[in-house]
């Protein structure tokens, strides 16, 4: 299996500089946000260009790694609708030269009715909510059928498509073979399921099957009464039961680190390559 990193995790810098960053630890590829990991870039619409695309992905496959997926998050709901049009004016130019970055997928988790903040609105879980997710990310998906790329869609609990078969509901409405699904088991956790993380897995399984073409990697430990992110290996996502079925079920979907700190990048990297072997 192969094993990306989101870039701006490791910082930001030159694309070769940050390709020689992830390839030391060992990674085979990268989640690219181009404004985040990349200096002196925007990646807001007109500042792409095919030959700085094709720069870039250089760049990387010059180290012998891959870009994953470009990450071009944005909300769909949020209450500006001018940030909207201008955000999805930058998806679908993320579309229009994906495969110029070696890349196949852009990138999008499916937004909050709080604007910002992208947490738990009760607008979020609404019949309109899901009508204008469905709306947005279908003409989104017609944009990438014109290009040949893909959209790679991700659900999380505070969001419109907050369980999995929300969001299946989506995929499966406005598929038209160019819409695929990231599973992001620690954003679909809250304090009252995260003892049901094992149920949860096996229903994104089920439901999205061969949708899934990334899965983030993450852990975490309960603190109070949240949840909080830890280095991987260090907390109680249970990977001893899910790494296996996705190494089994899914050995060409990418295993991406979202959120993991640069010291402990190595341990997480070194974990988890243990336990796909174990496995």
């Amino acid at each position: 299996m192969k094993i990306g990193v989101r870039l701006h995790d490791l910082g930001t810098s030159t694309p070769e500089e940050m390709a020689k960053r992830a390839k030391e630890i060992g990674f085979d590829g990268v989640q690219l946000v181009i404004n985040k990991a990349i200096s002196n870039e925007t990646g807001l619409p007109g500042t792409l260009t095919k030959e700085k695309a094709i720069s870039i992905g250089k760049a990387f496959n010059d180290e012998g790694l891959g870009i994953f997926m470009l990450g071009a998050y944005f909300n769909p709901v949020h209450s500006d609708k001018n940030k909207v049009a201008l955000f999805i004016d930058k998806f679908k130019e993320h579309l229009t030269y994906c495969n110029d970055f070696g890349c196949s997928y852009v990138g999008s988790e499916t937004g909050s009715f709080n604007d910002d903040k992208w947490t738990y609105h009760p607008n979020n879980r609404t019949p309109e909510a899901i009508a204008e997710v469905k709306r947005i990310f279908g003409e989104l998906a017609e944009c990438a059928k014109e290009n040949a790329s893909n959209i790679a869609l991700e659900g999380a609990f505070g969001h419109c498509c907050f369980e999995p078969k929300c969001l299946n509901d989506v995929v499966r409405a406005i598929d038209n073979g160019h819409v695929y699904v990231t599973v992001d088991m620690y954003n679909y956790l809250a304090i009252s399921n995260y003892e049901k993380q094992r149920e949860i897995f096996d229903e994104c399984v089920e439901l999205f099957n061969d949708k899934i073409v990334i899965f983030h990697i993450k852990d975490f430990i309960v603190d109070g009464d949240s949840l909080k992110q830890v280095a991987i290996g260090k907390g109680i996502m249970d990977f001893d039961y899910m790494l296996p079925i996705i190494k089994k079920n899914f050995p060409n979907a990418y295993l991406i680190f979202e959120g993991s700190k640069p010291c402990d990048m190595q341990d997480s990297y070194d974990f988890i390559t243990k336990k796909l072997k174990e496995g």
